[in-house]
């Protein structure tokens, strides 16, 4: 048979134990904050039928899904894209065993044909949490706080929610006498702000035939928030209440704008942290079924390798229920990236002390063959009492090159037991990080143990 020359796809990644390692803690500190907030778990296959996934992203979006079909199967079938999907379709499909408000989260695998770039994969984890069945914007303030909560539980501090409305985006074309294809334009070349800056979106903005008076007119309101770290609350309320005079009698607008108010009020009511909020009415977010306030997190730092976009993003998507059933129902989520959150962490070495390299906590040893049945039940008597153990297998290797094992590995203590130990009832016990040895009654081992892994 002929040799095959090992390789991973483009954009996808394995993991060593000591990278899952890390990657557990930062899933179960997220998981612990969405459980705080009252949110459940759920889990859906990673394989939906095409036709659940089309035509809900929009067309730049839809060219990146993944499609599947097994030879001899008849349904056309692809690799989710997002977990929103997904829980829309999963909901239409159970709602009969749901109670309104449904409140799900959802940490998963998901799957896009992008290019592969500093924290951006074609297989990453997506962290979901949402709501179903409220619309009032007490979820919506939820949806962002239980981010910031996330986010700062994991030891981020400088960063920003940014916050904005689809209605709002929707008025300011609408003021402008937009609609159409040139409303949809609108929404693109805003969304590049941060890329091309404001000149290369005003210059967008007059390729696509936009009279320059009505240019400026947007450039100006979307331009218009000011940013206030240290009050940005204030900040908000003077902002909105600028865009009021200026947006009287657009409909879309004020409505936007009094959704708003309400997420602004309702993140105060949470004591959401003020230095992590912060309006911006150029953020678009760019999947098509977003219907309301919309959301997107960023890290705020001078260090252009940190430079990795939004580390979360969502908002209120009312209409997208109502694709699979008769009726729609309001809904709104929240989504953290935890690849570009770990890359970050594994650059500034955010991980807690206690996050070890390995599972193991103990490394029995093996003296000789003739020892080895005693090593074997001491490594028993210490999984049985939950001792996470491992006994060393391999033949003909001696006590320095066990050591030396146990220390690559990132083992904390190694467990010797020669013929002298065994017949005096004794283990000897090493605590490698500080070289610390002692030797103790068999019967005390599981209590010098503990001490010793505290």
């Amino acid at each position: 048979m002929n040799k095959i020359r090992p390789q991973l796809p483009t954009g996808m990644r394995d993991y060593l134990p000591a990278d899952v390692l890390r990657r557990q803690y930062v899933i179960n500190t997220i998981s612990g904050v969405f459980e705080r907030y009252g949110y459940e778990p759920l889990q859906t296959p990673v394989l939906e039928m095409q036709e659940t996934l089309m035509g809900k992203y929009g067309e730049d979006a839809e060219k990146l899904i993944f499609h599947a079909k097994h030879p001899m199967g008849k349904e056309e079938l692809a690799l989710r894209y997002d977990l929103t999907v997904p829980l829309v379709r999963f909901f239409a499909l159970n709602e009969s065993k749901l109670s309104l408000p449904f409140k799900r989260y959802h940490i998963a695998p998901v799957w896009r044909a992008d290019r592969p770039q500093r924290g951006r994969y074609r297989e990453f984890y997506q962290c979901d949490a949402d709501t179903v069945g409220i619309a009032g914007m007490e979820a919506d303030a939820e949806a962002v706080s239980v981010a910031v909560s996330a986010l700062r539980e994991l030891g981020f501090r400088e960063f920003a929610v940014k916050i904005n409305n689809r209605k709002l985006l929707i008025g300011i074309g609408q003021y402008a006498g937009l609609e159409g294809e040139a409303l949809s334009n609108l929404y693109r070349s805003i969304d590049k702000l941060d890329k091309i800056g404001v000149d290369g979106v005003r210059k967008e903005l007059l390729d696509n035939g936009i009279a320059a008076s009505i240019v400026d007119k947007i450039m100006k309101m979307i331009t218009s928030a000011h940013s206030d770290r240290s009050d940005s609350y204030a900040a908000a309320a003077q902002n909105i209440g600028a865009l009021r005079e200026e947006l009287d009698g657009t409909p879309s607008a004020m409505e936007g704008l009094d959704e708003l108010e309400q997420l602004v009020n309702n993140l105060m009511a949470l004591n959401t942290p003020a230095e992590n909020i912060d309006l911006d009415f150029s953020m678009v977010r760019g999947l098509s079924y977003y219907t309301g306030p919309i959301f997107e997190a960023v890290l705020l730092s001078d260090d252009p390798e940190e430079r990795v976009g939004s580390v979360a993003g969502g908002g209120r998507y009312d209409d997208l229920i109502g694709l699979f059933r008769k009726d729609t129902l309001p809904t709104v989520g929240i989504s953290l990236g935890i690849e570009r959150l770990i890359y970050i962490m594994d650059k500034r070495n955010m991980y807690p002390p206690s996050i070890n390299r390995t599972v193991v906590q103990v490394l029995v040893s093996v003296f000789n063959a003739e020892t080895k049945a005693e090593s074997m039940r001491f490594a028993s008597e210490l999984r049985g009492e939950g001792i996470r153990t491992e006994l060393f297998m391999q033949d003909n290797k001696g006590i320095g090159k066990q050591f030396g094992y146990a220390d690559k590995k990132g083992i904390p203590i190694v467990a010797v037991m020669g013929p002298d130990e065994i017949a005096r009832g004794e283990v000897k016990l090493k605590r490698l990080a500080d070289q610390h040895e002692v030797t103790v009654l068999r019967t005390q081992a599981l209590d010098t143990l503990h001490s010793l892994l505290d």
